[in-house]
């Protein structure tokens, strides 16, 4: 049993992934809430749209993490959502702050189902990956 990089850049990316599970089910919430008419869509965006770059710099640091340790079918794995959500941020509206919800067109029912949708994929990634590092950290430890 080593604990070597490796082990540890998993055991990062499990903390992290946690992190970014909680952000993703935030989100879902988030736009049920606009869906139900619970929130209004100001606030319901100047809740969100603080946690778009920290969800991005998370995911970013712990692939790096990754690269420096050698994993490259776990950045491979990543890439993907990474340049999904650099493309995302890129075509985002214009707006005078960070983030990617606009208020005025968040209540549009194209908008909400694709951003309900974005929610419950990168749900559904983050969940898996967590398996996945799980499993890559006890490989790591165990190998040899």
């Amino acid at each position: 049993m080593a604990f070597t990089f490796a082990a540890f850049s998993y055991i990062l990316a499990l903390i992290f992934d946690a992190v970014l599970i909680f952000f993703a089910i935030f989100h879902i919430i988030a736009f049920d809430e606009l869906k139900t008419d619970y929130k209004n869509p100001i606030d319901q965006c100047n809740s969100l749209n603080p946690l778009v770059l920290p969800e991005y710099f998370i995911h970013l640091v712990f692939n790096f993490v990754f690269l420096v340790a050698g994993e490259w079918f776990t950045v491979i794995l990543n890439v993907p959502l990474i340049a999904y959500n650099i493309n995302r941020y890129r075509t985002r509206p214009v707006m005078s702050g960070p983030g990617l919800y606009d208020p005025t067109c968040i209540m549009n029912a194209d908008t909400l189902s694709k951003c309900q949708r974005e929610g419950w994929i990168k749900l559904a990634f983050f969940l898996l990956s967590f398996f996945y590092y799980l499993y890559g950290m006890i490989y790591s430890l165990i190998s040899v």
